[in-house]
């Protein structure tokens, strides 16, 4: 990757308008990586690292990433097991005009932040979404996967197309909506949950936004997790409910479903599930 290292000191001469999110929990093969690539970023940002009761000294490799790059950073300890939990405790240092969750085990490219800021910029938008992608996806690929994501960001715009690694938020929005809080939402899909609360506070014309410049890339690594994914009528009760009823769609429906499977925020941590409601789909993208 070609760091430009003039054009990011000049960006970090200035207030920053962003503040970064990296919960984490037993990371420490890819923070270094993850934090390498935020350090290319071409404007200015805060990273709150937020260590989620790690055991096998993640924070030490966090800090030591944030040093080594003359990143602004603070460590936050949050023992209470769980990315909402570890979310909410790194929010309250959060007073930037925007606010991005990040993934510590996720590239992303260097004009990640900006892309973001361009969308969130323009009127109405409240959440800007990135779209994921393979490492090493040539540009042909990439730009196919940018336009399904971003016609279907059209199609069905009052709702969540992305993950959590891939979001960016209006912070005064976010914090308007409840932010990250485990009272009310401590279950899996919570990238989802949170998106319909922005929205909701972003008023009528609040609006999730896409663009083919917007990406990020999680690792390859193999995972086993498909359990804490949509069922089949639950992934279309989303689609179909969710910009017209989501209280009820997630506070009603969709809660109590992922209560009774046991699908707690921490436990994606855990590497077996047990299926209690039907078929799933691996997907995390409710529509993709």
């Amino acid at each position: 990757m070609y760091l430009d290292l003039d054009r990011v000191s000049q960006a970090r001469t200035a207030a920053p308008l962003w503040t970064v999110l990296l919960p984490f929990f037993n990371e420490r093969d890819y923070l270094a990586a993850t934090i390498a690539s935020l350090a290319a970023q071409t404007v200015t940002f805060r990273l709150i690292l937020i260590d989620n009761a790690s055991t096998d000294g993640s924070a030490e490799i966090a800090v030591a990433a944030a040093r080594a790059h003359g990143i602004d950073h603070l460590l936050v300890v949050e023992r209470t097991p769980g990315k909402v939990a570890a979310l909410q405790a790194g929010f309250v240092h959060a007073h930037t005009r925007w606010t991005a969750t990040c993934d510590a085990d996720t590239l992303y490219p260097a004009g990640y932040l900006a892309q973001a800021g361009a969308l969130l910029s323009r009127k109405g938008c409240v959440v800007a979404g990135a779209y994921f992608i393979e490492p090493g996806t040539d540009e042909d690929t990439r730009r196919a996967r940018a336009r399904t994501v971003t016609l279907i960001g059209r199609l069905l715009p009052r709702q969540s197309h992305t993950g959590g690694a891939g979001q960016a938020f209006c912070t005064r929005t976010l914090r308007q909506g409840g932010g990250f809080d485990p009272a009310r939402w401590n279950l899996v899909l919570e990238d989802h949950e949170i998106i319909h609360r922005a929205l909701g506070k972003g008023g009528r014309c609040g609006t999730m936004r896409y663009s083919r410049d917007f990406w990020c890339a999680p690792s390859p690594r193999e995972r086993d997790r498909a359990s804490i994914r949509w069922t089949g009528l639950e992934r279309l009760m989303y689609s179909l409910a969710a910009p017209f009823a989501g209280d009820w769609f997630f506070y009603e429906f969709l809660g109590p479903r992922l209560m009774r499977r046991r699908l707690a925020s921490h436990r994606i941590r855990e590497r077996q599930f047990q299926f209690d409601e039907g078929p799933v789909f691996a997907s995390p993208h409710p529509v993709l």
